[in-house]
């Protein structure tokens, strides 16, 4: 796979036992992203929107002490469908065994300065509706990282979902209810279970319908894309065939059934 170093912004390879200790970054795709081959030209890619939202992710990651942050827009050869594909097959995995997931929510402005903001109907109503909580692929990226850290736009901290982190302006105390409030306000949101966002593992126990129910609402820009991203949720890897349209969630469905005898998943149609 290959990674950010956050202090010189190049692209490393990895592969296998040598992968570093990793941050890896959640968000929504705007205009201006940076992709592999602009990443080539430091300085030109500096020029392109996207840019910033990547250097504040390496920011963080080093005030974290971590040397190394995975991003999907410029961490793939999207001209490469082989290393498209095993990146998409990857990408469950990837979140899971990142140190830390960032997760930067663009449309977000409010921020808190005590537990009692996390409260305010303001605060609430302008997280809900963040667009994160609208997308395909920030499904898995939300279930699968064992830490998560929420940002507003200008990545001032949300919520910590690392253990024994803290963020200073809060006593331990006030942060684990801080945590407490935000969790039942992801689960409101998103329909998931508590347990299921708190205990990654927890989710090869759920029913395949319940799962599957959790993508509704979604969107994916691309329309095989709805399937593909529920890859890692359902444990299941098979090949990219973008241009299949609707066929893509059928053959998702016949590989789930090839591994489960749970019918609960055909309750959903796509």
């Amino acid at each position: 796979m290959w990674l950010i170093e956050t202090k010189s912004l190049k692209l490393e390879f990895f592969i296998g036992n040598n992968i570093p200790e990793y941050a890896i970054l959640s968000h929504t795709w705007g205009d201006g992203e940076v992709t592999f081959q602009d990443w080539q030209n430091l300085q030109e890619a500096s020029k392109k929107p996207g840019f910033a939202k990547i250097q504040s992710a390496c920011t963080r990651a080093r005030d974290d002490y971590i040397s190394y942050i995975w991003v999907d827009t410029n961490c793939i050869d999207k001209s490469s469908s082989a290393e498209l594909s095993e990146a998409i097959n990857s990408m469950f995995a990837w979140y899971r065994d990142s140190k830390v997931c960032y997760v930067h929510l663009a449309d977000h402005f409010e921020r808190q300065d005590s537990v009692e903001d996390t409260k305010k109907a303001r605060f609430i109503e302008s997280f809900r509706n963040s667009r994160w909580f609208t997308r395909g692929w920030t499904l898995q990226e939300l279930l699968a990282p064992a830490c998560i850290r929420f940002f507003t736009h200008d990545w001032k901290p949300i919520i910590m979902k690392w253990p024994g982190y803290f963020d200073f302006s809060f006593t331990p105390s006030e942060a684990k209810g801080h945590q407490r409030l935000l969790l039942e306000l992801l689960s409101d949101i998103t329909g998931i279970r508590l347990n299921a966002l708190t205990f990654p593992q927890s989710i090869v126990h759920l029913s395949n319908g319940e799962k599957m129910s959790w993508i509704a609402g979604r969107e994916t820009t691309r329309e095989e894309d709805i399937a593909y991203c529920l890859l890692g949720i359902f444990d299941i890897n098979m090949p990219l065939l973008y241009g299949e349209g609707n066929n893509a969630f059928k053959r998702l469905q016949e590989e789930i059934m090839k591994q489960s005898t749970d019918h609960t998943l055909f309750a959903w149609q796509w």
